[in-house]
């Protein structure tokens, strides 16, 4: 395999092409498990049937572990949003449809999320008082097994040449309550200062799902608690905000 065609940058990862293979190469500090985990993931929601970039290999170039998929001929979503700002409700209405086309899956050996979030809202700088909240109100949040994507945004919707969706990037794919995943991605729109999109997938979503945007609320203490895990100086003061929402009984 050749790695000379980059296709994609991220801050930890390389993605490259090599004919009809996308392989994705780890920095040489990259967490073993993680890698091994993200190919898992990927590997039972491929067995759900649901739109994604089969997994072919996870290997080793030199001292970096790689995964090599299909690579998806197409555009990511993000990028048709850019060029056709115009057509944002036709693009929204796609995006949420797929979102909802994959929580109807279930894959019973993906992490919990409810798991996750515990080990995430545990691993905060919070205080004890903050974090004992989030942990109760996480707790009582209806328990559901629902595939959801984790990370799910514009740019890892790829739209092949055929009109096809695929969905890319399963690192953080767990089983759960869907309305979680929901409030993830309206986070992600809004870190980005998209908060007119943003708003309109929420409603949207609520609408095609008859879900409770109150409902969805509920998940984003729990979503920015989590997301704040990550570091970022840049987001601290958004993610203390929603955090901070959290209803004192």
């Amino acid at each position: 395999m050749k790695l000379d065609k980059v296709i994609a940058t991220r801050t930890s990862k390389m993605v490259y092409r090599d004919g009809d293979k996308a392989i994705k190469v780890f920095n040489s500090n990259y967490s073993k498990s993680d890698i091994l985990n993200e190919a898992l993931n990927q590997a039972r929601v491929e067995e759900t049937g649901l739109p994604v970039a089969k997994i072919h290999e996870v290997t080793k170039f030199e001292d970096k572990w790689a995964i090599v998929n299909d690579y998806i001929e197409g555009e990511p979503l993000s990028e048709l949003i850019k060029k056709n700002p115009a057509k944002i409700d036709e693009y929204l209405e796609l995006f949420v449809d797929l979102q909802m086309k994959i929580h109807a899956q279930k894959s019973p050996l993906l992490n919990k999320l409810k798991d996750k979030m515990n080990r995430k809202i545990s691993e905060t700088t919070l205080d004890a008082t903050t974090r004992y909240d989030l942990h109760t109100r996480l707790e009582s949040m209806p328990k559901h097994d629902k595939v959801c994507h984790g990370d799910f945004i514009p740019s890892n919707v790829i739209i092949s040449k055929d009109g096809t969706p695929f969905v890319i990037d399963w690192a953080h794919a767990t089983q759960g309550n869907a309305s979680a995943d929901v409030a993830r991605t309206y986070l992600l729109f809004s870190l980005k200062d998209d908060t007119v999109t943003a708003d309109k997938y929420l409603k949207l979503f609520c609408k095609k799902s008859d879900t409770a945007i109150q409902y969805v609320q509920q998940w984003l203490p729990i979503v920015a608690a989590s997301q704040s895990v990550k570091g970022k100086p840049e987001e601290h003061e958004f993610l203390m905000k929603w955090v901070n929402v959290v209803d004192y009984e």
